[in-house]
């Protein structure tokens, strides 16, 4: 019989031998070709639409189908979870990814279901109950999250798998190695996917892995728990096998489990690569032979169960099935621009419909610290989901400030619990948690050291529900603390809430006192964005800073300034421990005559504007005061504003003293010349009090 199309080329290896359960099951290895084959031609078919001009970006999966196939046919898409990688099309399609949302994706089509055409093509995502949140480009950032959803399976009591894949080259990134140690360390449901295809971008295995033969399996060999293959990724009979036995290791609760599939990558890196650059001709033709939809047709064509005609028949079939689809999204509505700004926080109202201040903080005076500490135990007894984690929080420590003391005694070591000392990890991992309808509050020890999770908040945390057009949202509170004045040295003082301030997608808290840090935390805890909550060191047990305990229903609104002191002279505009500052020196130059208002400002993200724009209005002078650097300092962003909104209002230049632009020394002789001090908040405001 004369083969065409598909099957006149060139000679491929087969696996000639029946494996056990799949081998000469008929029904799942055509539907395994059909979706290999739509993968395939989707690839082509959005090359040439970027060819003329319709589209703008492209990245293939062609050689990878066979490993995601045998993958994708196992997994449930409703119960198990998805971070696949860009190259994942296969898995994507297999569940439950159609033609058509590709494509919508491809043109940017208003209509796109992953993201409402907010990201490239290639990062995949569903609404629910399809669990594949919406992937971002940054890679190794997904192993966390699945980890995260992994855990959050393990602490209701049930198995979902949690499916993330890279290339080999992110395996050189700390986060991967991160997630296979908590995963390995709590034996939890992860199947890590590794699509070695030998390059990242340009770069080769040999540079990047340091397994024995260049094996990532290999070089995973110390974890215990973690089970390993290393397969055949282009022989879909013989993966699929393998993916059986690893999906039943998994559920058995035995731990996670690690596939290295060798795979090809038969077109360049990307629509903006050409591999003819670092590759030579014979590698490119050599992987061709290895081509995983022509392996597994011609294994069906060696047992008789299809015939070269039925595998051509299908292929044409797929092709009018990709171009009817891609027709169909061509023609949908592009996203409205007044869209663009749409759903960096939550629009349900939910925020809004609490009730905040309902009552009066009339308890006991409290020290700051013990008020956090409060706010926890009573919302961990309110929200069964409230998880709380971090380095060192578990008791007897209770964590580096005491913050999270009984925690772990009262509520147990599920809901409360150590993570490794590793701020990724803890960033990555509530995330997950927290796309799995969890609300973790995690602990980050100094803010010094939250920089190795900043790419978690920075492209995941912040922009999850943003990028997938309101799907998905992350409601991670994180507790850090932070500040100086405690001569704490460079490592233990450091401000960093100018830079988190430029994320959108984040809210920012920072109290001054104990009535505010209560309210403010249990507004974090219920709400539906990530919220950053700095907690000065300087004020945990300032005596100044204790004020009444407030009941368990009070909350404080995100936006809404405190006015400390009202005043007419002049306006104090500032938060944290220069609250406290301020207050002293108004009081002494009440003595002198001068009536000084504060506006303590409480959240950064959302800044209240109304309150700070109607004092500067009433006293026409004001002085912007914080801790952080005085360059790109967030005092810099409020005095533009009120540069901006009230300049025929004001009588004096917008003042602002800030701390030097310098690193916070040890010694107390050189931190008092760098930070702000009352000396100087004296003299500053006396200026301007005299312009």
């Amino acid at each position: 019989m004369k083969k065409r199309g598909l099957m006149a080329k060139k000679k491929t290896t087969i696996n000639k031998e029946y494996v056990s359960g799949i081998g000469n099951n008929k029904q799942v290895l055509i539907k395994a070709l059909k979706l290999m084959m739509t993968a395939r031609q989707i690839d082509a078919k959005a090359m040439t639409l970027l060819k003329q001009g319709k589209t703008f970006f492209h990245i293939a999966g062609s050689g990878h189908e066979g490993i995601q196939a045998a993958i994708g046919l196992q997994l449930h898409p409703t119960e198990d979870w998805y971070f696949p990688y860009y190259r994942d099309l296969t898995i994507a399609l297999s569940a439950g990814v159609t033609n058509y949302d590709f494509f919508l994706q491809c043109f940017g089509k208003a209509a796109d279901p992953a993201c409402g055409g907010r990201q490239l093509p290639g990062h995949w995502g569903t609404k629910k109950p399809v669990n594949i949140p919406a992937q971002s480009s940054p890679t190794g950032t997904q192993f966390l999250q699945a980890v995260g959803t992994a855990l959050a399976s393990e602490r209701r009591g049930i198995r979902n798998v949690s499916y993330v894949a890279s290339g080999e080259g992110t395996t050189s990134q700390g986060e991967f190695h991160e997630a296979v140690n908590w995963a390995s360390r709590e034996k939890l449901p992860v199947l890590f996917c590794i699509q070695n295809n030998k390059y990242a971008i340009s770069v080769p295995v040999s540079q990047q892995s340091g397994g024995k033969s260049n094996s990532i399996a290999e070089m995973m060999a110390g974890y215990d728990n973690l089970k390993r293959y290393h397969i055949d990724g282009t022989d879909f009979v013989t993966a699929y096998q393998s993916v059986t036995e690893a999906i039943e290791y998994i559920k058995s609760g035995k731990g996670p489990v690690l596939i290295e599939a060798d795979v090809v990558r038969l077109e360049s890196h990307s629509s903006s690569d050409d591999h003819k650059k670092y590759r030579s001709i014979e590698e490119i033709e050599r992987d061709k032979e290895r081509c995983p939809i022509s392996r597994l047709s011609s294994y069906l064509l060696h047992h008789d169960l299809a015939t070269a005609e039925e595998i051509d028949d299908l292929r044409q079939l797929v092709i009018k099935e990709i171009n009817e689809a891609a027709e169909l999204a061509e023609e949908e509505k592009n996203p409205e621009p007044e869209t663009a700004h749409r759903y960096v926080f939550d629009e349900s109202g939910y925020k809004e419909s609490l009730t905040y201040e309902k009552s009066k903080p009339v308890g006991k005076s409290i020290v700051m610290v013990d008020a956090i500490n409060h706010a926890l135990h009573e919302e961990l007894r309110k929200n069964p989901d409230i998880y709380v984690f971090g380095e060192d929080i578990a008791d007897g420590k209770g964590g580096v400030f005491t913050a999270t003391k009984g925690l772990s005694t009262t509520f147990g070591s599920k809901r409360v619990f150590n993570s490794p000392l590793a701020e990724a990890s803890i960033a990555g991992v509530a995330a997950g948690m927290a796309l799995a309808g969890m609300r973790p509050v995690v602990e980050i020890q100094f803010g010094d050291y939250i920089w190795p999770a900043f790419m978690q908040y920075k492209c995941e945390i912040a922009t999850i529900r943003y990028r997938s057009n309101d799907a998905w949202n992350a409601p991670v509170v994180t507790r850090v603390a932070v500040g100086g004045y405690i001569h704490g040295g460079l490592y233990h003082s450091q401000n960093i809430e100018s830079i988190f301030a430029h994320i959108p997608g984040i809210y920012i808290a920072y109290p001054s006192n104990a009535t505010d840090a209560k309210g403010l935390l249990k507004t974090a805890m219920r709400i539906n964005d990530p919220v950053l909550f700095c907690e000065h060191k300087g004020l945990y047990r300032q005596p100044y800073a204790a004020t009444p305990e407030p009941d368990e229903d009070f909350l404080i609104p995100f936006g809404k300034a405190n006015i400390v002191r009202e005043g007419t002279d002049a306006t104090i505009v500032t938060y944290g421990l220069n609250v406290w500052d301020a207050y002293f020196i108004s009081k002494r130059l009440e003595e002198e005559g001068y009536s000084i208002e504060i506006i303590d400002i409480r959240t950064i993200a959302p800044l209240d504007e109304e309150t700070i724009f109607n004092s500067v209005k009433k006293t026409n002078k004001v002085i912007v005061i914080h801790e952080d650097t005085l360059t790109a300092g967030f005092g810099g962003e409020i005095a533009a504003r009120i540069a901006d909104s009230c300049f025929r209002h004001l009588d004096a230049p917008v003042k602002r003293l800030a701390a030097m632009d310098s690193h916070i020394p040890y010694s107390p002789v050189l931190e008092d010349t760098i930070l702000p001090s009352r000396e100087e908040t004296y003299k500053a405001i006396k200026e301007l009090l005299l312009y």
